[in-house]
């Protein structure tokens, strides 16, 4: 038999290990769209839930970004739908002069959605940490999840891992820049929800129970 050359040899080696390496990228990303299955709903046919969760997603000043805007219109149009009686807002304000809760319960209620409706999470630092803590924290136990749709499925997937029975609301959005920079973030971010739906960790701060949204769904409506 004659020999391969070196060369030769040492390219297939490398295509192989490139084939491997895409094969490993791209299974967190299919578990997700597994995991979620058929959970991802338009806002007119989600089923009843006691609470909306809505993610952070930046600041623009004070005020929502566009993306985060979006979410929260979703949101709003839960509540008005009656879908859902509270709404359980969830970003970072790990510094005093960031606070993407407030800044988003403040939206909402420009929207006309009541102020005791809206409960604030200061510690939603990042999605698995979000949900996590709508659960051990704030009692959530049923929910519908409002996010992008490149997100939604890793929020639906990692709010079922933490416990909560949930339905995610996909956000349309115009496809530009942003929206295949947030399909591409998905990449990295699948394979941590891939780390985190397995061991679980806690999140950064997880803090004593809160009764914001039993109090929000006492008073609702």
């Amino acid at each position: 038999m004659p020999r391969i050359p070196k060369a030769r040899a040492g390219q297939r080696r490398a295509l192989r290990a490139a084939v491997l390496a895409c094969v490993l990228a791209l299974l967190p990303p299919a578990w997700l769209f597994v995991a979620a299955g058929d959970r991802v709903v338009a806002a007119e046919r989600a089923p009843r839930a006691p609470v909306a969760l809505v993610f952070g997603a930046g600041l623009w000043g004070e005020d929502p970004s566009p993306y985060l805007a979006h979410r929260l219109d979703t949101a709003a149009e839960l509540y008005e739908l009656g879908k859902v009686d509270a709404i359980l807002v969830s970003g970072d304000n790990s510094t005093r002069g960031y606070d993407e809760p407030t800044a988003m319960r403040r939206y909402l209620v420009g929207l006309g959605v009541p102020a005791a409706a809206v409960v604030r999470d200061h510690a939603g630092f990042d999605t698995w940490d979000s949900c996590v803590r709508a659960h051990r924290v704030f009692g959530v136990d049923r929910a519908l999840l409002v996010s992008q749709g490149f997100h939604i499925r890793r929020a639906l997937a990692l709010c079922r891992a933490a416990g909560i029975d949930a339905y995610g609301v996909g956000v349309d959005e115009p496809r530009r820049g942003a929206w295949y920079y947030g399909g591409l973030r998905e990449i990295p971010g699948a394979a941590k929800a891939a780390y985190d739906a397995v061991f679980t960790p806690d999140p950064r701060y997880l803090g004593p129970r809160e009764r914001g949204v039993d109090e929000a769904l006492a008073g609702a409506r």
